[in-house]
């Protein structure tokens, strides 16, 4: 199993939140995700200036072998989107957690984090899984 960097937050749906510090949030799908998909091919992302919910599809990842939406693990109005992923959307498969960033969001109600797992917690839940 991959490394699950302990600074993260994570969705149950497999999206990580990184949380910078200025009221705002860096999202993208974690390496677990990336690796049940397969090499990606196509990443369609929100716009600059959209509001996301908590819950609802956002974005969408399509490898290979399926096209999967991307679910928002947070409420929040998108401040920056990873525009190197519509040339190299592998980025997501090389570096799931670093330059495979998604979109960025300004943090719309900073309680909603609290419902989100942590390292450990997205761990246990990937070992639940695979039961």
């Amino acid at each position: 199993m991959s490394e699950i960097p302990g600074d993260l937050k994570f969705h149950k749906s497999h999206e990580w939140v990184r949380v910078e510090g200025d009221g705002k949030a860096t999202i993208g799908i974690s390496d677990h995700a990336q690796g049940l998909l397969g090499d990606l091919v196509y990443v369609e992302l929100p716009n600059v200036g959209d509001r996301i919910e908590a819950g609802n599809a956002c974005a969408v990842v399509e490898s290979v072998k399926a096209a999967s939406d991307v679910y928002a693990p947070i409420s929040g109005k998108v401040v920056e989107v990873n525009s190197a992923l519509a040339d190299k959307p592998e980025t997501i498969n090389e570096d799931a957690y670093g330059d495979g960033w998604m979109f960025v969001v300004e943090l719309e109600d900073a309680d909603q984090l609290n419902e989100l797992l942590d390292a450990d917690g997205y761990a246990e839940l990937l070992e639940e899984d695979e039961h």
